[in-house]
This record gives structure tokens, C-alpha cells and sequence, in this order.
């Protein structure tokens, strides 16, 4: 009887997953076209109050270089040198004027690489759970530098980061915090 029991249970799936197949093979899958959003009627709809013609030709627009788009600008920077290490190391793994030891260690020296990005990028999410509005961690070896954005940071805070960072990267014996205001 319990056999019975898992066959019917087992067909009345097999039939629902055949059902929702042919419906989804027979029925044309309806494309998004997003730009029905940006209609002209909806433009003529559109209208700016508050700004005059006179006022907003008169303001000029002064960019302000915050201190998150610092945080990204390292990030920039070290995300450009280490792509130019992967292409190196991938260009190595490919040529043929290699030994097998040469290729294999610039494999394992990628693989350090997108295992420290890796490790990089947790320790951001979570040095940024720790209520700071932006984090930078970077590794070179046994050297980590981190720079979170807060108006001041207190020993116990840098101690809880160094602590963070100690626990989740192997090896981490230089960890210098620093910090930068956000003032802008």
C-alpha cells in the first residue's frame, strides 16, 4: 500500500512539471519593453515646479569629492592593479615558454589572489555591520590596511577591527586601521 501511495505522489508531480512545461513552451513568453515608460505623454505630464528658467541657469554645479567616492577610488586603483596581475599570470598560464612548475605556480599565485579579493570584500561587509558608513581593507601579505569613514575612531573600535580582521584572514599580524571623516 505504501508503494502505491509514492507512485500516485510521484506521477501527480510528473504530470504537474509535464502541465507547466507545455504551458510555458505554448504560451509566447510576453517581453518587457521598458521603454513604454518614457512615453511622450508621460514627458507632457512631467512638470518642475519651484525652479525658475532665470534660477536654475544662474546655479553651477560643483562636484564634491565625498569621502565614499575616495573609498571607491582606491577600490579603483587596486582592482585595476590586480586585473593587470590576472592578465599577466593568465597570459604566463596560457604561453608555452613556460615550465609546468612556472605555470603551475602562477596558478596558485591567481588563486592567492582571488582568495585575498575574496577575503578583501568580506571583511568590508563586515566592518560596514559594525555601523560604519564605508570600509576599505586591503592585503599585501602579512600587512593589512583598513580605512573606515567615521568622524573619530577610539582605541576599543580600532581594537574591535583589528580583532574582526584577525579572525577571519590566516595570518594577519600587521593590521594598521586608520580612519577617515566624513565631512563633506
Amino acid at each position: 500500500m505504501r508503494v502505491r501511495r509514492r507512485t500516485v505522489w510521484f506521477m501527480t508531480l510528473l504530470s504537474l512539471v509535464a502541465v507547466i512545461s507545455v504551458y510555458y513552451l505554448v504560451d509566447p513568453a510576453k517581453q518587457f519593453n521598458g521603454l513604454t515608460i518614457f512615453t511622450d505623454d508621460t514627458l507632457q505630464q512631467t512638470a518642475v515646479t519651484g525652479v525658475t528658467d532665470q534660477k536654475a541657469t544662474n546655479d553651477v554645479t560643483q562636484e564634491v569629492s565625498s569621502p565614499s567616492h575616495l573609498f571607491e577610488e582606491m577600490r579603483m586603483q587596486v582592482s585595476d592593479e590586480r586585473s593587470q596581475l590576472r592578465e599577466q599570470l593568465t597570459q604566463k598560464i596560457a604561453s608555452e615558454e613556460y615550465s609546468a612548475d612556472e605555470k603551475n605556480e602562477a596558478f596558485n599565485e591567481m588563486d592567492g589572489l582571488i582568495k585575498r579579493e575574496s577575503a578583501e570584500a568580506m571583511l568590508e561587509m563586515l566592518i560596514k555591520s559594525l555601523g560604519y558608513s564605508d570600509a576599505f581593507v586591503r592585503a599585501e601579505g602579512e600587512k593589512i590596511s583598513v580605512t573606515v569613514m567615521a568622524e573619530e575612531l577610539s582605541k576599543s573600535q580600532a581594537n574591535e577591527i583589528i580583532y574582526l580582521v584577525r579572525t577571519e584572514m590566516e595570518g594577519a599580524n600587521d593590521v594598521q586601521v586608520k580612519f577617515s571623516a566624513n565631512n563633506y
